[in-house]
């Protein structure tokens, strides 16, 4: 079978450290990064099947863009804040606690989730969830909406940026490389791709489905700025988002490909694809629980 491969360059910003975090930071962001995952068992257990390993490659992510490079406030509605769309909607139940956690709804929401009458759905809806900027499950979307708001903030004068996470397999759908063009056409330097390169999809090892590499060099031929992260580092994520943001000279769409490990945290998940949909008998779950707690702090 084949796995994730090395992206085939790896361009980066060089390492600037009046970008990078501080230790209390980046003790912030491990935290939270575990507490989504904490989240994710238990909110899963109260839905009985769920989406473990696409959440838990993404928590750092998630707690490096919420807890640090976005911009936003208490009140999801405010105009200049940061947007974020994901269009692995699936992996929406690591973000929801998140969500809670800054109090854009109540945290006793969490305990309803999926049930009937809660707004937190197995995927986000933008209708239902306050701090969810677009409904997403329909893989392949998320990046032309993304490219709509980055494109909206500069004719209206606002200067937001606009991040989207998009996952490996996603790539195999045309709308992304559409949008592709769309951003690099219009210069969208207020658009932040992310790709969450974990290397699998829920029929298997992405490239043995259909390969997606070089994904490197095929973006950078779609006229946009490409960088290569480890998607698990808190301090290299945050320092690389802080100095996209501080970048006003670039005058295009940035991706960012982050390595990532499908189910990071807990081994014998990161060893078996097949969970990318299921439910934890209470044995696993107990040491899915200790193996999350005990990850670097």
């Amino acid at each position: 079978m084949t796995t994730a491969t090395t992206p085939h360059a790896t361009p980066a910003l060089s390492a600037d450290t009046r970008f990078a975090p501080d230790a209390e930071r980046v003790r912030l962001l491990k935290d939270r990064a575990r507490f989504s995952r904490l989240e994710t068992v238990r909110l899963i257990e109260i839905a009985k099947v769920g989406h473990y390993t696409s959440a838990f490659s993404a928590a750092e992510l998630f707690s490096v863009l919420y807890y640090d490079a976005m911009r936003l406030s208490d009140d999801p509605n405010w105009a200049d804040r940061d947007r974020f769309m994901m269009g692995k909607g699936h992996a929406a139940v690591g973000l929801f606690p998140i969500l809670a956690d800054l109090g854009y709804f109540g945290r006793d929401i969490l305990d309803g989730y999926t049930r009937l009458g809660n707004p937190l759905g197995d995927h986000p809806d933008m209708t239902k969830v306050p701090g969810i900027d677009f409904s997403s499950g329909s893989i392949g979307h998320a990046l032309s909406a993304g490219c709509g708001m980055a494109l909206s903030a500069r004719m209206q004068g606002q200067d937001y940026v606009t991040y989207v996470m998009i996952g490996d397999g996603e790539l195999q759908e045309g709308q992304v490389w559409e949008a592709a063009l769309f951003g690099a056409h219009y210069g969208l330097s207020n658009l932040v791709g992310i790709i969450d390169r974990n290397g699998y999809q829920l029929d298997g090892a992405v490239d043995d489905v259909i390969g997606v590499e070089p994904i490197v060099d095929k973006w950078q031929a779609f006229g946009w700025e490409v960088h290569v992260v480890d998607g698990h580092d808190v301090t290299a994520l945050a320092t690389l988002f802080r100095a996209l943001r501080a970048d006003a000279a670039r005058t295009r769409p940035a991706m960012v490909v982050a390595r990532t490990v499908k189910g990071k945290g807990v081994s014998y998940m990161e060893t078996d694809p097949g969970w990318h949909l299921g439910y934890l008998d209470p044995g696993d779950a107990e040491r899915a629980i200790a193996e999350i707690n005990a990850m670097e702090a």
